[in-house]
């Protein structure tokens, strides 16, 4: 009973109307400035990308918590496809399913969308991002090439030795902590392969919700990683209109939360109870997720979700490489020779280092509130558990970032029964 008085009090507190658009706003940015037909296409070709690699991902058992950026990995891709020739191009190409595209079409597209995508100040969001491509202190890179890849990618360009393996890596986390501003404070603590170039990608996300949480509406709960091991979390609560579907049969439900401006939307999707997200898993598909949409209506929804911060470092080179970018990380097959003018690289690592912060913050509350019956009987969703998560761009619905949450920091509280 406690939890549904909070819940309706938070409802008071923390409503916000949906629509402002009555009071002579602006339309919205994704109203006024289109995408060009290339940028419409790659962006499209990302959001295959992301199905693909969180499910390659989702079966590595060594994964926990995951949380990449698809778009930024379309890019590292691009990269790969500007330095490289004969299959190790193609291959690059391929996992974009971009095969039958020129190469200036693939660069251009996909510059355009990074931009569009990643401009913070536009969207209102926080997202510190940047690339470097490492090569061996032996390597020098083409000038056509450093050119290209900061045009197309903004690609930062350095050589790295490895025979001070501690230094190396002390240089690598330092510049990762200084591009997020602090957030991202370590991308890696070992590295086996040294003798190849290494791709880094460090960025740090934090939604600005476009109907902010009441600071005041957050306390201390468990987030049930099983149902023998609850860790202790903070948790934010708000009652608004959402969209929110229910699949009875495959016993989970979604809600989607739009961010600021309403260019992008957090999806959350979790069982209805304590489980391993593997079902849930199987089921993900683009298409699946295009039906779960689809049957999306808006409602009054009771938000509890985790006051997180998640930090994550994949090295994808194995799991790219599993998707079929083998010619690139084999050592006596990879053909980068427009990075260097020389056969003598092949990509040893792909690091994709990313932090997510979920909190309160959003656009102001407004003094006139829903009207009571909008916000009568609503449906609870009580992210206690584990769950998959997309951040999705509602101009070109492709995905800006995908993950799953299993385990937040934090401390165990318990043993449940």
């Amino acid at each position: 009973m406690w939890l549904i008085q909070l819940l309706a009090l938070c409802a008071l507190v923390t409503a916000v109307p949906s629509s402002d658009k009555k009071k002579g706003e602006k339309k919205p940015a994704s109203e006024e400035r289109k995408l060009s037909e290339k940028a419409a296409a790659l962006a499209d070709r990302s959001a295959t990308l992301a199905f693909n690699l969180y499910h390659v991902m989702a079966k590595d058992k060594n994964l926990e918590n995951i949380l990449v950026s698809p778009v930024v990995v379309a890019s590292s891709l691009g990269l790969v496809s500007l330095g490289g020739k004969a299959a190790t191009a193609s291959q690059a190409k391929a996992l974009l399913s971009a095969s039958k595209l020129n190469d200036d079409y693939v660069h251009g597209g996909l510059s355009e969308f990074l931009n569009d995508v990643s401009n913070a100040t536009a969207r209102n969001v926080t997202w510190k991002l940047g690339s470097r491509l490492y090569g061996p202190s032996s390597v020098s890179f083409a000038d056509d090439f450093v050119q290209s890849s900061k045009k197309h990618y903004n690609y930062d360009h350095a050589k790295i030795n490895f025979r001070d393996k501690r230094s190396a890596l002390k240089s690598i986390n330092e510049w990762a902590a200084q591009t997020t501003e602090g957030k991202l404070p370590e991308v890696t603590r070992d590295v086996e392969k040294t003798d190849g170039a290494l791709i880094v990608n460090a960025m740090f996300f934090k939604p600005h919700w476009d109907e902010k949480f009441h600071h005041k509406m957050v306390d201390n709960r468990g987030f049930m990683v099983s149902r023998s091991y609850t860790i202790g979390i903070s948790m934010m609560h708000r009652t608004g209109l959402y969209k929110y579907y229910e699949d009875e049969d495959e016993k989970l439900q979604m809600v989607e939360m739009p961010l600021a401006h309403k260019l992008s939307s957090l999806i959350i999707i979790m069982p209805n109870h304590v489980e391993p997200l593997e079902r849930l898993e199987k089921l993900l598909t683009r298409e699946q997720l295009q039906v779960w949409l689809g049957k999306m209506k808006e409602r009054s929804v009771a938000v509890s979700l985790p006051k997180v911060s998640l930090e994550v470092s994949h090295d994808l080179q194995k799991h790219l490489a599993d998707l079929g970018l083998t010619e690139a990380v084999d050592k006596n097959k990879a053909d980068l020779s427009k990075i260097s003018g020389k056969k003598d690289l092949y990509l040893s690592n792909v690091l994709h280092a990313a932090a997510l912060e979920l909190d309160t913050e959003g656009n102001p509350f407004e003094s006139d509130l829903y009207s009571r019956e909008e916000i009568r009987n609503p449906k609870l969703f009580y992210v206690d558990h584990p769950f998959v998560f997309l951040i999705k761009d509602n101009k070109t619905n492709s995905v800006l970032f995908i993950g799953r949450l299993v385990k937040p920091k934090g401390d165990k509280m318990r043993d449940e029964l």
